[in-house]
């Protein structure tokens, strides 16, 4: 722990770059960057429907800097890639349901918009390390448990085909020595700033968002399904490390949380903890079925290995401390006669890089 306490240290003045800064994951990281004395520059389209929002920067907004901007458009970022120490790369469309709706849509957040940036990267800034958000999504429904990194990719949706791509793409560069990219991957994290109004940023967001409300929460399936999920503060460290780290032994890391919960037990536990009723069992809805992965629990003994790196905040530990974030932030004080969330994607957003306007 010592050592890897020195290695953040590290990171006083060091000129690091978010993109998808202004999203969950990646302004949790934000604000632990800029608390350890990094100049932070966040990159963020703030895409409808991914959970983008600035106030989410609020205790740092006066030491960071952002810029509202596409990772695409390299030609735009070019004096902050070359100048860059670091890149934490969290960009992305994270909702598996939307890219069965809008598939061209993800590929183009997911992947096109990936690939370019990368390539932008690794001409302006050779050798720049990168550290991305990948997802378990890439192994499908899991052939053993727990799943480690030589678990084949198998995606059962777009989501994760597109962004099975981008890890491809970030371990390639790193192949050909043409960038320092890493890849982490994600397994369900919960935690302060998720967006709760967003229906479609994973069941943990839409359980609290019920628990502020005091409503009923719904499981589908039978409630026997296992989840390890990961608080948000620990998936910021493991970012932290790889970022940090003088060497990378390996390209590809799993996270996951510190135990496996059933559907039910996750359930039970945010309903005590809410005062609220017990939770119910409700059948799959249809799109939901034909992606579902069935049980998942990472198998972290990768990072920890190389890394040092270990979960340690046991679920209700954190889904309290998310719960009481959620409580004191008045932009979150729901009604339980508020009107359920509304996806922020709309039907006719498919282009969301004008890709078709750059074509022609």
């Amino acid at each position: 722990m010592n050592e890897a306490n020195n290695m953040l240290r590290n990171y006083q003045g060091k000129r690091t770059l978010v993109t998808g800064g202004l999203g969950f994951i990646g302004s949790n990281l934000t604000i632990r960057l800029a608390e350890l004395g990094a100049r932070v520059t966040v990159i963020d389209s703030s895409v409808p429907g991914c959970g983008a929002d600035e106030a989410n920067l609020k205790p740092v907004r006066d030491s960071v800097t952002v810029l509202h901007r596409d990772i695409a458009d390299t030609s735009a970022l070019e004096n902050h890639i070359r100048t860059a120490d670091l890149v934490f790369n969290m960009a992305g469309e994270v909702s598996h349901t939307h890219s069965m709706k809008w598939p061209r849509r993800d590929a183009e957040l997911n992947a096109v918009a990936q690939l370019r940036f990368l390539e932008g990267c690794a001409r302006l800034h050779p050798g720049l390390r990168i550290v991305y958000a990948g997802t378990r999504q890439v192994y499908g429904r899991p052939r053993y448990l727990p799943v480690d990194e030589n678990h084949p990719f198998c995606p059962v949706d777009f989501n994760g085909i597109h962004k099975g791509l981008a890890i491809q793409y970030h371990l390639l560069y790193a192949q050909l020595g043409k960038l320092d990219a890493v890849v982490l991957n994600l397994t369900n994290v919960y935690g302060p700033r998720m967006a709760l109004w967003e229906p479609c940023q994973g069941f943990l967001g839409v359980f609290l968002r019920r628990m502020l409300q005091r409503q009923q929460l719904q499981i589908f399936g039978d409630g026997s399904q296992l989840r390890d999920p990961l608080y948000v503060d620990d998936a910021v460290d493991a970012f932290l490390m790889a970022g940090a780290a003088p060497q990378l032994p390996s390209r590809l890391y799993n996270l996951g949380g510190p135990e496996a919960l059933s559907l039910q037990q996750i359930a039970e536990t945010c309903s005590r903890l809410a005062g609220g009723p017990a939770p119910a069992l409700r059948p799959f809805p249809p799109d939901h079925k034909k992606i579902d992965i069935g049980s998942y629990r990472a198998d972290w003994t990768r990072i920890r290995t190389e890394l040092g790196w270990q979960p340690r905040t046991h679920f209700t530990e954190g889904i309290s401390r998310a719960l009481l974030f959620y409580q004191a932030e008045p932009r979150y004080r729901l009604r339980l006669d508020d009107p359920g969330p509304t996806c922020g994607v709309r039907d006719e957003l498919q282009d969301p890089l004008n890709l078709r306007r750059a074509a022609s």
